[in-house]
């Protein structure tokens, strides 16, 4: 989400309609609004900056003057300010009216002073028949409509509306390159329960960006949800780690990818015990292989994150499993210290 990234400022000599007395009221009232807009805005007070845009608009559009580029302003003000149903419906109204914000800056330099002019149209016109100025130029601000899209595509993920993914996709009709809307197309797709859509977006961004951690790891959060996808997605937890060093999640989620259900062998080993000793003792020892191997990953979680309690917990578990007794003991230790710590 941007900041403001155009001009406020109001010509005085905006209006040249009716009498001179109220055109210089209403010039007045206009200026006092949009200072009262601004000096809200800079404060940061953007819940009461929205309304004064708001207005400020309401009375250029009374007078004839229908200059969307204040409800751009009182919508990323309510944004700022978290008001996202306000954002959303003039943000929505923006996009589908179809407003790019451009507009075009008249100029001319006097001779006398050597002093650079901003002109309306009209004006700068006459001008060119005066010599006394020269150097007359026309410029436009950059199109804000990318913005608008990757904002409202934003605000409407955050509180989980439906109609995200289709204001997206209309986005990226216009911005095919946008990378911004291309990562919450992904996130659209999570959040609609379109999960292979979702893991061939995050695929499709990693080809363009293999350091992306963060993807990585999202992309093998949802290849480990599947048993024949599950060494892809202990690749992709490596890879996120190998990026990010101190990315804890990455290593929990190494971890238990590399155990796997323990619960589930533990049960099988119980009730194999008694009437199949063999057949409990090689999964007993293919459990401790799969507990050592998680070894390392459970060491730089703890590393990571060494104030985790689950951290702690799972390396406990696994030195148990691999007989360092040592090493139960330092942790079995550190489990009590962040225990008491986390009860006071």
């Amino acid at each position: 989400m941007k900041k403001l990234i155009l001009g406020m400022a109001i010509v005085a000599s905006a209006f040249a309609f009716g009498q001179k007395k109220d055109a210089n009221a209403l010039n007045a009232q206009l200026q006092e609004t949009n200072k009262a807009a601004m000096d809200a805005y800079n404060a940061k007070n953007y819940a009461a900056a929205a309304p004064k845009f708001i207005e400020v608009y309401d009375l250029l559009k009374a007078n004839g003057q229908d200059n969307k580029i204040y409800m751009y302003y009182a919508g990323l003000s309510h944004a700022l300010a978290n008001n996202s149903d306000q954002s959303i419906k003039i943000y929505t109204d923006l996009v589908n009216f179809g407003f790019t914000g451009v507009e075009t800056t008249y100029t001319a330099k006097e001779k006398k002073t050597g002093q650079v002019v901003n002109l309306d149209k009209a004006t700068w016109e006459l001008m060119k028949k005066n010599s006394d100025y020269t150097d007359f130029k026309t410029e436009q601000t950059k199109s804000i409509e990318p913005d608008l899209y990757e904002t409202l595509a934003s605000l409407l993920l955050n509180v989980k509306k439906p109609e995200a993914l289709a204001v997206i996709e209309k986005g990226l009709a216009k911005f095919p390159n946008n990378a911004k809307l291309k990562e919450a197309q992904t996130t659209a797709y999570l959040q609609s329960g379109n999960t292979d859509k979702f893991v061939s977006g995050l695929k499709e961004q990693l080809a363009k960006n293999p350091n992306d951690a963060t993807n990585w790891y999202n992309l093998g959060v949802m290849q480990a949800k599947n048993p024949a996808t599950v060494n892809d997605a202990l690749e992709a937890f490596k890879k996120a780690v190998e990026l990010k060093p101190d990315f804890s999640d990455a290593y929990q989620n190494l971890v238990y990818t590399t155990i796997g259900d323990d619960a589930k062998v533990v049960g099988e080993i119980n009730a194999l015990r008694k009437d199949k000793p063999d057949e409990a003792s090689k999964l007993i020892d293919a459990r401790r292989e799969r507990f050592a191997k998680a070894l390392p990953y459970a060491e730089g979680w703890y590393k990571a994150n060494p104030k985790s309690l689950d951290a702690v917990s799972a390396l406990k578990e696994i030195y148990v499993v691999t007989k360092n007794m040592d090493k139960v003991k330092e942790m079995k230790a550190k489990e009590a210290e962040l225990t008491a710590a986390g009860a006071k």
